[in-house]
């Protein structure tokens, strides 16, 4: 299936599946029993959601940072794994809005630790010229169990009479199985350097990044910006006429085409470049707000949920791969840690400012700005395209190229 990619990335790709079928069980369904058994708002709703997610991408600075100095990168993948996986029967015992995010951010801060390791370690395995496959192969994997884990949910939603709290405590199975195949099944290739010239989290090390990697950064966050939650995506689907227990549905889709995509795109991106399919990816991601923010049904829901995936199967393995290109091979951890932390915080802006836009004025508005902050992306995107002084890719954009 992965060709000439190394069995330690398969094995990754794997470990992402059985993780995302765990956390997608409880994703899929938790923005509904938040809103629904414990009564939260959509403001609250969002606040929950930006946190989780910033706390996961300020916790990946640190352990990428970390793993540069240890020259080490499988065991804190194995502790934020590890972690990830004790939480979850958190949220089958949650009896307030209060459990959840504490729940919910400690999962998070497991998944900041283990995040930006994994990430490098993946470049570690892999030449250049195979990182987009890579990265694409991990992301479809990953993505697989994004969308198996709703339809379990499903199932057994089905099968337990609408029991949130049953699909929560199935969830724990799959994470266990992660953690014992990233145990087993990925052997971390030997860092030469030695510990006296191993990087350290200081300005030397921030200027060792480069422009390059700078430009792909900021790139990256005016992206995140652009993406509000996918409990958004579902509150949508359910007020467009989804029922309540098919609404694990909305993932379904959303990752079923994000699967379809990612692996074959990383495979195109290592032929012809990066820059073209991520600028495609933008388009796609204003029109998915679009298609939102004007739908009045469950079909119309569900095409602008598709297009979502679309968008993420065009650009998140790829941007992935630029940071790995861009990013100086000591430093690496480091690279997708700070990578992560800019972006964590525009996720962080981004879905409080859309659960205060759709308590105020409604989804119409939400995605609407979303949709602004996507063609801003592109905008920026085109623009550091422009700034090249000749007719070769200069070095602030070859992350992209």
């Amino acid at each position: 299936m992965a060709g000439r990619l190394p069995k330690g990335v398969v094995a990754l790709g794997f470990v992402s599946l059985f993780m995302d079928v765990s956390s997608e069980m409880i994703h899929g369904l938790l923005p509904l029993f938040l809103t629904g058994t414990l009564g939260a708002s959509a403001l609250v709703l969002g606040l929950i959601e930006g946190v989780s997610e910033a706390v996961a991408q300020v916790t990946k600075v640190f352990s990428g940072a970390l793993s540069d100095r240890m020259g080490r990168r499988k065991p804190l993948a194995l502790l934020g794994y590890g972690l990830a996986a004790l939480t979850k029967p958190v949220f089958a015992l949650a009896g307030s809005a209060g459990v959840v995010l504490a729940a919910r951010a400690v999962d998070r801060f497991g998944k900041g630790i283990r995040g930006a390791p994994r990430d490098a370690l993946v470049a570690d395995l892999v030449p250049r010229e195979r990182r987009g496959a890579a990265y694409g192969l991990r992301q479809t994997m990953d993505t697989v169990g994004a969308f198996a884990g709703p339809l379990i949910a499903i199932a057994l939603m089905a099968a337990s009479g609408g029991n949130f709290r049953l699909v929560f405590a199935v969830a724990i199975l799959p994470a266990a199985i992660a953690v014992l195949i990233l145990f087993r099944g990925v052997e971390e290739p030997p860092h030469k350097a030695s510990p006296a010239s191993r990087p350290r989290f200081d300005r030397a090390s921030m200027a060792a990044l480069g422009p390059a990697f700078w430009a792909v950064t900021t790139l990256g966050a005016v992206i995140g910006f652009a993406r509000i939650s996918e409990a958004f995506l579902i509150l949508q689907a359910s007020a467009a006429g989804l029922a309540v227990a098919l609404a694990p549905v909305v993932l379904v889709v959303m990752n079923l085409v994000y699967a379809a995509t990612a692996w074959p795109v990383g495979i195109l991106s290592d032929r012809i470049g990066r820059r073209g399919l991520l600028l495609l990816s933008l388009v796609v991601l204003a029109l998915s707000h679009g298609v939102l923010a004007l739908s009045a049904g469950v079909g119309a829901a569900l095409a602008g949920v598709a297009l979502w995936g679309l968008h993420m199967g065009l650009s998140q393995g790829l941007l992935s791969a630029a940071v790995a290109d861009a990013t100086p091979a000591a430093l690496r951890g480091t690279g997708f840690g700070l990578f992560n932390l800019v972006g964590g915080l525009a996720v962080l802006l981004a879905n409080a400012l859309a659960g205060g836009l759709w308590a105020t004025f409604g989804a119409p508005a939400t995605f609407a700005a979303g949709a602004a902050a996507a063609l801003l992306a592109l905008l920026l995107a085109l623009r550091q395209g422009r700034n090249r002084p000749d007719g070769i890719h200069s070095h602030a954009t070859k992350g992209l190229e």
